[in-house]
């Protein structure tokens, strides 16, 4: 409106109206770029002002122009044709997709024919399958022992007893060729110091042994890899990378090699029970992650051979199969998981925790006290954050967590050497003294203290005691894992029932808790039971009658108030 004494009309307005236009306006520009966009319009088209008639060599400007032109429109054509031979690929899995759907008859009739001729499904997987057999893994085993004349068996040097098999030993003593047995005790840094030094004197009055401390984490695949990381300066300063007593062993056998004349290659065969670090001393050796080395059990399945000298070739082979026959914590530690699918992880995880001290497992692994396996892996699981669906704990993550630390290179347990220092059945001092023939001990000896000195051992107070049961018995024949592998089940299945009538209170506690956790409902505390009873009876509340005045006239009433004072 026009104001008194005004001329103009005022051009005010509110705020709320001003910031609608501004708004609108947004928006409406918002919407055109959008079309723009879509058009693939740019705002303005620059005009290509080409080539000035006065500018040098013209007609040579222009053919290269046309060039990129026409390679332009090749390319062009080529992803057309991409994208219509990628989308003729699709109706192909579709129409494929859609005749398996509509045929299920075809497939009933291959399954009728794999059940009736078995043998011809047989042949197809058997390519795959052969290689986790025992029948195939025995037969590399037995190649690499034929194949060297030097055999080392590798032992953890938390459990050096429980790594031993007493069949190869007597095996590679009874095989043709004076072949040469020899020790090396891995993982040395994950046992105290004092320990070690009793084990290698144990192992020594035996068959020579070196200390020895393999490196977990090479990521060269080859020597130019290795070369090139060492001339940019790279240096690895974790405490995988490192080996200690490499160069002792490769010192010890190199001479044994230059003391034979005959022979220019001396072939020397790895040998041990899974993941006691047999590809992972070749690879330290050699300075290279020649052969695949892992933290899962049997991950080496075929005989390798590696050059580490001009006169050592080094032979990487399978882990020997424990036989079914052995107790449970040897099958817990030293079994192959693919070939013992009967062995359960709580069960193995329960023998473990049997053979060791409370305490030390509790600080470990940092629980509070637990009454039984199956509560400790509900703490562990709670502890790690491995629950399921609804907060329910998974005791089965938890349970292989377990079995991997303890079968790793992490976690730090020692097994104290036996106080019997007798031979085994399959040798005498005739045999000892021959095979310690040729070796230089007092070099050993020398190498064995600098390897021990120069490194940094676990605590006493930080490892673990474990109670360890002998040597573990393995099948090297091929006949023997075929033959006998039932009736090593039935020693088994003997074994287990005598350890459940020892323990059924225990036994069946574990198993109301585990159908608790599976429902999602929490361990219940323990109720008082007697000792013929199972966990499960529910008691009725009693009335008793207590007579006060007997208790008040007898003189021999204990009186609290005259002993506290």
């Amino acid at each position: 409106m026009k104001r008194p004494k005004l001329k103009k009309a005022s051009k005010r307005m509110s705020c709320s109206k001003r910031y609608k236009i501004q708004k609108k306006v947004r928006e409406h520009i918002r919407k055109l770029r959008k079309e723009t966009k879509k058009k693939g319009t740019s705002k303005r088209v620059k005009k290509d002002m080409g080539v000035p008639s006065i500018a040098p060599f013209k007609e040579d400007i222009l053919r290269e122009a046309e060039q990129r032109k026409l390679k332009l429109e090749e390319l062009k054509q080529k992803k057309k044709l991409e994208k219509q031979q990628g989308r003729e690929r699709a109706q192909k899995r579709k129409k494929a997709t859609q005749s398996s759907e509509s045929e299920p008859k075809a497939k009933k009739a291959k399954k009728e024919t794999s059940l009736n001729h078995p043998e011809k499904s047989s042949e197809k997987s058997s390519g795959n399958k052969d290689k986790c057999s025992r029948k195939f893994l025995c037969s590399e085993l037995n190649k690499v022992i034929s194949a060297s004349n030097i055999i080392v068996e590798v032992l953890d040097a938390r459990d050096p007893l429980g790594c031993r098999c007493p069949q190869l030993e007597e095996a590679v003593l009874k095989s043709e060729g004076n072949k040469k047995l020899l020790f090396v005790l891995n993982k040395i840094d994950l046992v105290p110091k004092e320990n070690v030094e009793r084990w290698l004197q144990y192992l020594q009055r035996e068959f020579p042994a070196v200390a020895f401390k393999a490196s977990t984490q090479l990521q060269d695949k080859t020597v130019q890899e290795r070369k090139k990381r060492a001339a940019a300066g790279a240096v690895d300063q974790t405490k995988g990378v490192t080996s200690f007593g490499n160069s002792c062993l490769l010192q010890f056998l190199r001479d044994y090699a230059d003391a034979q004349e005959g022979e220019n290659i001396i072939k020397v065969g790895i040998v041990g029970f899974p993941n006691v670090g047999k590809s992972s001393v070749i690879n330290s050796l050699k300075g290279i992650r020649a052969c695949n080395a892992g933290v899962p059990r049997g991950t080496t399945k075929c005989m390798q051979e590696v050059n580490v000298a001009k006169n050592l070739k080094m032979i990487d082979s399978p882990g020997i199969i424990a036989s079914q026959s052995n107790p449970a914590v040897s099958m817990a530690l030293r079994s192959l998981p693919a070939l013992e699918k009967r062995e359960n992880a709580l069960d193995a995880v329960r023998a473990l925790l049997k053979h060791c001290d409370k305490q030390q497992i509790m600080l470990q692994y940092n629980v509070p006290d637990f009454r039984n396996s199956l509560e400790f892996l509900t703490c562990f699981a709670k502890k790690r954050g491995f629950l399921q669906k609804g907060g329910v704990p998974n005791t089965g993550q938890a349970a292989e967590t377990f079995l991997s630390d303890w079968t790793g290179a992490k976690l730090r347990y020692h097994s104290k050497p036996p106080e019997n220092l007798g031979l085994p059945s399959y040798l005498s001092e005739t045999l000892v003294t021959e095979m310690q023939k040729g070796w230089d001990m007092n070099k050993l000896n020398q190498g064995n203290t600098g390897t021990l000195n120069s490194m940094k051992f676990s605590i006493v107070a930080s490892s673990i005691v474990l109670n360890s049961r002998g040597p573990t018995s393995g099948l090297i024949g091929e006949s023997e894992g075929l033959e006998t592998v039932e009736a090593m089940e039935e020693m088994a299945c003997q074994e287990k029932e005598a350890f459940d009538d020892k323990e059924p209170d225990l036994v069946s506690e574990e198993k109301h808790q585990q159908e608790e956790t599976e429902n999602g409902k929490e361990p219940q505390e323990e109720t008082p039971s007697s000792p013929g009873r199972s966990a499960k009876v529910k008691f009725q509340p009693m009335t008793v009658n207590i007579d006060l005045s007997s208790v008040q006239n007898n003189d021999d009433a204990y009186d609290f108030n005259t002993d506290f004072k």
